[in-house]
């Protein structure tokens, strides 16, 4: 399965500083389009939002620590 199958079209309307810190974020990551910079965004902000629910667990306990 081609990973193109998984893309969706969205148009969004942004103010003009918003488009060019879009494109700031896009350079600066070396990111190829637009919608990678909404799909890193995205991702960062769920991780920020829910990073505990994320996060396996069983690499934050050490060996001398028991779990629950």
């Amino acid at each position: 399965m081609s990973r193109k199958s998984h893309l969706r079209r969205l148009s969004v309307l942004v103010t003009a500083q918003t488009l060019y810190n879009l494109e700031r974020l896009r350079q600066m990551g070396e990111l190829q389009d637009m919608g990678r910079v909404v799909d890193k965004l995205t991702r960062e902000k769920m991780i920020a939002l829910h990073g505990d629910h994320l996060r396996d667990t069983r690499k934050m306990i050490g060996p001398n620590k028991k779990g629950a």
